[in-house]
């Protein structure tokens, strides 16, 4: 699923820019008997106006350590004109449970992003508090405002003559990435895997944005350093290197070797030379495209929508149905449809929607369907506009019985093969499910989503009603991907939410309705970048700047 609780600004509100958080803690508690703790970091934010917390996203969990350094960052808006609170939890994690519920709590801080961003040189240290009568230790934040560059760099390495550290092996090598800040400082910007029993370690070829590298500066300085990894937490410093984006990069017609050096060896022994060197073997650069490079190249989003007609929706005409909408009041399967469409039509040029019901008994024969247009026209399902959806859909509950079961296969292979027709990135296919319960063709419609992955198109499931719907959760493929018969989903392409984690206490449907779209919509850009990404489909009309 989505990262919930992206900061909610005021309508209207533009971010001024994209600020970098980089995450660091001292003297955390220490909660394991045998080793040191293993801490992540949770970082809440409360929405505009709102005193709810919600999660934004999470570090790594970095092993044995009372002093992480974090190389995942929280990349977040920033709105001069707004207190955007932030809360950082601290956490050792003792099992594999993804629940914070179940791990140590090591404390936490609040503190406003302006906090961080105002403070001397964007950096701030606050206090870890939450378990009483101890000390937890600090957080350290250090605030950048992201540069606009979009270049992403490919690149591998090896290393040759390494020092050996281990008594009874050889080295297990791996390197430390920094970039250099305007105050002479550095921060980690990424790490390599570790390469057991060598002092010619190759590394696996990886990506990392430009920006993360050195914030579009090309000459910043990049420090790399070389360890050996050991399992206490503890690894070795074997020496390190500089070097900058620039040069890295005229390494695409070059070998580039760099000595590893450690000053302390270097001070302490005349005939030091070196503690082995480090080879870059390729270094590549690609524009990394975004969202808004495909629509602006002229990606269309066809949305289309299939609802929920089985009878445990409850009879219509009947205020505690599902269905049942009140001349003052939508129903849930209105507002949830109008949420989700109002948004995403505005990315397609003819506005016409296709649009199915399903688990009901149509007439004349009373013949089951689970995949029948609400419009009643075969050949052309589409409904003009969401209101031309929405009229469809009231007409519908008028003429056809609520029966059962729950199939969802379908009409995703309905939407599927549409999607197939068209698989050059001009076309993205957006299905919108909204139900009420419990799933009845499990397997049909695991497999309908691994086939639907390899497509251009992504699928949204609103769940209505008071009903559990851990099965949803299983086809949502955050945790783990959706297989059907040995077969994986290429990508995630099923985001699942239940609608009644967004309705407003106080009745507000339109805040509802923005709660909603604001949740179910976050992955698209994602999804819809991974498939283009996959088959290397670039945008048609990309802005070179």
């Amino acid at each position: 699923m989505a990262s919930p609780g992206a900061l909610e600004p005021a309508a209207g509100s533009v971010p001024g820019t994209k600020v970098e958080l980089t995450v660091s803690c001292r003297n955390l508690l220490d909660m394991d008997t045998f080793s040191k703790s293993d801490p992540v970091v949770v970082l809440f934010v409360q929405g505009s106006g709102s005193s709810e917390w919600k999660e934004f996203g999470r570090t790594e969990v970095i092993d044995n350590t009372l002093n992480p350094d974090f190389v995942r960052k929280f990349v977040l808006d920033y709105y001069f004109e707004e207190k955007q609170n932030l809360r950082f939890d601290v956490y050792n994690v003792d099992s594999k449970s993804c629940s914070v519920l179940k791990q140590d709590f090591l404390g936490q801080a609040f503190v406003a992003l302006g906090e961080v961003i105002g403070s001397q040189r964007g950096r701030l240290e606050r206090a870890l508090t939450g378990v009483p009568g101890k000390r937890c230790g600090t957080i350290l934040l250090l605030a950048e405002e992201l540069s606009n560059c979009r270049d992403i760099v490919t690149m591998q390495l090896c290393a040759n003559k390494l020092d050996k550290k281990d008594f009874f092996g050889k080295s297990d090598p791996f390197l430390v990435f920094y970039r250099s800040n305007e105050d002479g400082t550095f921060t980690i910007c990424h790490k390599t895997e570790v390469v057991k029993n060598t002092l010619n370690p190759v590394w696996q070829p990886f990506t990392i944005p430009v920006r993360a590298l050195c914030n579009g500066d090309y000459d910043r300085t990049v420090k790399i350093d070389v360890y050996d990894w050991d399992r206490d937490g503890s690894h070795d410093f074997i020496g390190e290197f500089a070097t900058s984006y620039r040069e890295l990069s005229r390494a695409q017609s070059q070998f580039t070797v760099y000595e590893v050096l450690n000053p302390r060896k270097k001070c302490k022994k005349k005939k030091y030379v070196n503690s082995g060197t480090v080879t870059l073997l390729s270094f590549s650069v690609e524009s990394e495209f975004t969202f808004v490079d495909y629509i602006r190249g002229g990606t269309q989003l066809n949305f289309t929508v299939a609802i929920d007609f089985t009878a445990s929706n409850g009879m219509p005409s009947q205020p505690t149905s599902l269905h049942y909408a009140s001349p003052y009041q939508l129903s849930a399967y209105a507002l949830a449809l109008k949420a989700v469409g109002e948004i995403i039509q505005d990315y397609d040029s003819d506005k016409l929607f296709p649009a199915y019901g399903f688990g009901a008994k149509l007439p004349p024969d009373g013949k089951i369907s689970h995949q029948f247009p609400l419009n009643n026209n075969v050949d052309n399902p589409s409904c003009a506009g969401i209101e031309g959806v929405l009229e469809s859909y009231l007409q519908s509950l008028r003429t056809v019985q609520l029966y059962g079961p729950t199939n969802f296969a379908p009409v995703i292979n309905q939407v599927a093969g549409a999607a197939a027709q068209v698989t050059d990135g001009s076309q993205y296919h957006v299905l919108l499910i909204i139900t009420d319960g419990v799933i009845s063709d499990m397997l049909q419609t695991k497999e309908a989503i691994v086939t639907a992955s390899a497509l251009p198109m992504s699928i949204i499931i609103v769940g209505v009603g008071p009903a559990e719907f851990e099965a949803m959760e299983e086809l949502d493929g955050d945790e783990v991907r959706v297989s059907s018969r040995g077969r994986y989903a290429e990508r995630d392409i099923v985001q699942f939410v239940p609608f009644r984690d967004y309705v407003d206490d106080s009745g507000n449907q339109v805040l509802s309705m923005a709660r909603l779209a604001k949740d179910v919509l976050a992955e698209i850009p994602e999804q819809l970048l991974s498939y283009m990404k996959t088959r290397d489909i670039k945008p048609r009309r990309a802005d070179p700047q």
